[in-house]
């Protein structure tokens, strides 16, 4: 059983390094969510993670899951195992912290699940690293910048590093230049789609991320 888990914890894990591209959803209305998220797969994103902090977010991970089979749905904003259990309840296929929290990554790990965990400094990336993490989320990165983010790429070579917060278009290039194995984006992302106007031009801008994706 544990070698199922962890195989299917590893397909997860690569399919996030594959796509590159994961976009964070934090909504202030629940009723925001589920268009959010259709028009987000539609224009191209497959793998999404839907924040702890939106209201209602274990029944939108349960219903996005159900809504679109081939996107990757994971629990953001998880801060401890309270919240990591709510996520795998409801179906969450990966969990993402903004913080370095071993219990949270041996929790996920029974359950299969990959763990993009939340670290700053080179201890939290060596703990990050020592608690088994699956990706290490440098948050947050654009405060720090691209240049600290490169730097942390010289001891620890070996971690699949990415880079969360300050994400922009014109900056993302320089981010995988840097040695990102992935970025995550939100703001540009967390829009409010209930016309055809703002689906279209949120998919323009989907794009225009999806095409300056290293090939």
């Amino acid at each position: 059983m544990t070698n199922n888990l962890d195989t299917q914890r590893l397909n997860t894990s690569a399919l996030i390094k594959q796509y590159k591209l994961l976009a964070i959803l934090r909504l202030k209305q629940q009723s925001d969510v589920a268009p959010l998220i259709d028009c987000l797969v539609n224009a191209g994103i497959s793998a999404l993670e839907i924040t702890s902090n939106t209201p209602g977010f274990e029944q939108e991970i349960t219903k996005a899951r159900a809504a679109h089979k081939n996107a990757l749905i994971g629990a953001g904003t998880i801060i401890n195992t309270t919240l990591a259990q709510q996520a795998i309840d409801a179906g969450a296929q990966f969990i993402v912290t903004p913080n370095t929290n071993k219990a949270v990554v041996d929790l996920a790990h029974q359950h299969g699940l990959p763990v993009l965990m939340g670290a700053l400094t080179p201890t939290d990336v060596a703990n990050a690293i020592e608690y088994n993490a699956d990706i290490i989320k440098v948050f947050p990165a654009g405060s720090m910048g691209v240049g600290y983010f490169k730097a942390l790429t010289g001891p620890f070579s070996e971690a699949q590093l990415m880079p969360v917060g300050g994400i922009t278009l014109d900056n993302i290039s320089q981010w995988f230049d840097a040695g990102a194995c992935g970025a995550a984006v939100s703001g540009d992302f967390c829009k409010i789609v209930n016309t055809e106007q703002e689906r279209s031009d949120l998919t323009k801008l989907v794009k225009s991320y999806i095409n300056k994706l290293p090939k």
